[in-house]
């Protein structure tokens, strides 16, 4: 299976079994575009009526050359290269858990229009996650990680750092357990920033391996959906103090996340306003939400997105080339070694190497299924957990959904998010259509970046 595609005046072909990306010239593109995207296979000598179509417009030695440097990369197998990646997702079994998410909040600051958590809450009582919780689920993910030894707890929330004291608490706990079971933790957290000072700021950058700062970009974007409880801005709130933090964090990771929805298509201009702020660890994703809410983005918005998407990739080639810039998470792409197998083939490992935890100690598939009892996997308190939806999950690749068996982009995003997939089309094992198109443009534009600077 081979993807072409132009953008910013490169014809571009990705052969997707291998990963190798080709930039070609007019004749080649166009010849590839009559062979199609699946050749079975290819003989030494150019289709006769390919041939005659092209020499209408090119010579016989250019059309001959064309098709002979497709036919060398065909035998190379670098085009229409084969398929070695289904046996091993018919072989993929449930794994030891490798990371869990630890709601310490239900509870929030802000009151976002577009929260997927209800404000925090996720449909139930606001609440705090106990200290008993939170080691609880230390023990249960040391307990279920097998031989793993670098494993990994997020918090999250609502607002994490509401419970701030847990958080504390916990890492010191998972400290002292790692050279004893011979594990290695990595912390993360996301936060809004309203509760973000000195303190706090010294400890995340001492003890976190990541930590994202939530911010939607300019001043009347960001205070338009994500106001505090009296209905004020956040925005002169928090900026100076993620600016803090990230002249404080150095070299550490972070970013600076941001959600764009209908009311700011313009996306672009957020990206490069926190950019001018001082950030140069970016992300910013559309809003996914009830398509029949005032600021959701719908099938009509995608040519508006796609061109904004265009719009960026040129900034930041521009801005690379002048030796400045930012790294923009979406289009962060590895073409040489890019992720593990596994990880192309089922993606994020949510219900069978990751799961979250709620403040009850209960334990869902990840951070989007708290709170709907159907997809509840146990207890951290009790021990255990459901290994059918362990199962299930294990078995959710991408040769098990049917649309992305044949869609170029299935070892990029490796299914799309099960979370949405489920809430927007009823299924895990099919894609959200309006998801896998904005993220195909995404990879479109990350190739063509690697491209351009190459």
């Amino acid at each position: 299976m081979i993807h072409r595609y132009q953008n910013n005046g490169y014809n571009i072909v990705l052969d997707v079994n291998s990963g190798a990306v080709h930039l070609v010239d007019s004749l080649v593109y166009e010849m590839l575009g009559m062979l199609g995207e699946q050749a079975e296979s290819l003989g030494e000598t150019c289709p006769a009526e390919i041939a005659a179509e092209l020499s209408e417009r090119y010579s016989a030695q250019a059309v001959d050359d064309g098709y002979g440097e497709i036919y060398r990369l065909y035998c190379d197998g670098l085009l229409y290269s084969t398929d070695d990646y289904e046996g091993i997702a018919e072989k993929t079994i449930i794994s030891p858990f490798k990371a869990i998410c630890l709601h310490v909040s239900h509870d929030c600051n802000l009151r976002c229009g577009y929260c997927f958590a209800g404000q925090g809450g996720y449909g139930s009582e606001k609440k705090l996650m106990s200290e008993e919780v939170a080691l609880a689920a230390v023990d249960f993910l040391i307990e279920n990680s097998g031989s793993r030894r670098n494993l990994e707890i997020d918090f999250f929330g609502g607002e994490p750092l509401l419970n701030f004291e847990a958080i504390k608490k916990t890492v010191e706990y998972g400290r002292g357990l790692e050279r004893k079971h011979d594990k290695v933790f990595r912390f993360t957290t996301t936060t809004n920033g309203v509760l973000l000072n000195d303190e706090i700021a010294d400890f995340l950058n001492r003890e976190m391996h990541n930590v994202v700062l939530s911010l939607d970009g300019r001043r009347e974007v960001n205070d338009r959906v994500r106001p505090d409880l009296g209905g004020g801005g956040s925005y002169d709130r928090i900026v100076p103090k993620y600016q803090h933090f990230a002249r404080i964090r150095g070299d550490g990771d972070y970013y600076v996340r941001g959600t764009y929805t209908k009311n700011n298509l313009d996306f672009a201009e957020d990206v490069m306003h926190m950019y001018e702020l001082g950030f140069d660890q970016i992300s910013v994703e559309p809003v996914i939400s009830d398509p029949g809410l005032p600021f959701s983005i719908t099938e009509e918005d995608l040519p508006r997105i796609f061109d904004e998407y265009d719009r960026l990739a040129r900034t930041v080639i521009e801005l690379k080339r002048k030796g400045r810039g930012f790294n923009f998470f979406h289009f962060m792409i590895d073409l040489e070694q890019g992720p593990c197998v596994i990880k192309r083939l089922r993606g994020c490992g949510c219900g069978n190497e990751y799961a979250a935890v709620d403040p009850d100690g209960n334990l869902y598939p990840c951070h989007q299924f708290v709170g709907r009892e159907e997809w509840k996997m146990g207890n951290v308190l009790t021990g255990g957990y459901d290994r059918g939806i362990k199962q299930r999950f294990a078995k959710s690749t991408v040769y098990d959904k049917a649309e992305c068996r044949k869609c170029w982009a299935k070892f990029y995003c490796s299914g799309g998010c099960s979370a949405n997939n489920f809430q927007y089309e009823g299924d895990i094992l099919k894609p959200h259509s309006l998801s896998c198109s904005i993220e195909k443009k995404r990879l479109e534009c990350a190739i063509m970046i690697k491209a351009a600077l190459s």
